[in-house]
């Protein structure tokens, strides 16, 4: 069962800006999804679209298995978010800040230190929300979002301003949440790296497209299947022009010409032309890509 499916999802602000072309996310129950692409790819839009936060234009979204728009209320009850910056009163400390959603989501008061201390902000005390660093404001943002016991966890980059012990503490808490609670997570990211070691499943998007959907091992079956390659030859501007009759893109770095990722068979398929053409190939070299390097690729391309 999927905890969200969208159908076609579709969203333009104005005739010649769309910003999201039929997009189909399926995020499994239980998995912890990693929603990837650059800045200004399409996530936030999805995801704003996703929580209702945007009028929705063209598609369907499923959450639970029930149409979002017609069970929105009942719906947002089971879900939990941080949509880019926390909101925060500045004003209020920690404490104060969860104690209105405490009032408005009707949960249990000891939640909220429940909450304090599974995101680490147990002892700020008197302290304001102002005065908080960008990482205290990001836990203090998920800690809101957890407030309630959702289901389903959204997060629109969530160790954005966090040192890397920090992003190490959040990671441990979202895997936490996920395996003891049967959390489904959601967290959007710019950077592989950042969430590898995280996710159960992925989604690329770029430019408002889903450019891969599927577990983290799917991806690196990838890795394994696609290579980059490095070419020595005794006539780099005939070779270049041939790779471009092939419409591969390449670059020369310390007298070799780069090329993207490639399958075995285009390999041995532009080594035979440059052969047949005369040029002498002195290297032909695969080397295989790491996870950031398909990402990579697949938002150049």
């Amino acid at each position: 069962m999927y905890s969200l499916q969208t159908t076609d999802l579709v969203h333009q602000f104005s005739p010649t800006d769309v910003v999201l072309h039929a997009i189909n996310l399926q995020v499994t129950e239980g998995s912890i999804y990693g929603f990837l692409g650059p800045n200004g790819a399409g996530k936030t839009t999805t995801l704003r679209l996703i929580l209702g936060l945007l009028k929705k234009q063209q598609g369907s979204i499923s959450v639970f298995g029930k149409p979002f728009h017609e069970n929105r209320v009942e719906i947002l009850k089971q879900v939990g978010s941080m949509i880019e910056s926390p909101s925060l009163y500045g004003h209020l400390t920690a404490f104060e800040n969860l104690s209105l959603v405490q009032k408005v989501y009707q949960c249990p008061k000891t939640r909220i230190q429940e909450v304090l201390n599974l995101v680490g902000l147990p002892d700020t005390g008197k302290k304001k929300a102002s005065q908080f660093s960008l990482g205290m404001k990001q836990r203090l943002g998920i800690a809101i979002a957890l407030l309630h016991n959702p289901s389903l966890l959204i997060l629109d980059e969530p160790t954005n301003g966090l040192d890397p012990n920090g992003m190490i503490e959040i990671r441990e808490l979202l895997k936490r949440l996920n395996e003891e609670k049967g959390i489904t997570i959601i967290l959007s990211s710019h950077l592989l790296a950042e969430i590898e070691k995280l996710v159960t499943h992925i989604g690329i998007i770029n430019k408002g497209k889903l450019l891969f959907q599927g577990t983290l091992g799917e991806l690196k079956m990838k890795q394994q299947q696609l290579l980059s390659v490095v070419l020595e030859t005794s006539d780099h501007e005939k070779t270049v022009q041939i790779i471009a009759d092939n419409h591969l893109t390449s670059r020369l770095e310390e007298d070799k010409i780069i090329l993207p990722a490639m399958s075995k068979q285009a390999i041995a398929k532009l080594n035979q032309q440059l052969v047949s053409n005369g040029i002498e190939v002195y290297e032909i070299k695969a080397i295989k890509n790491d996870l950031e390097s398909i990402f990579m690729d697949f938002i150049n391309n």
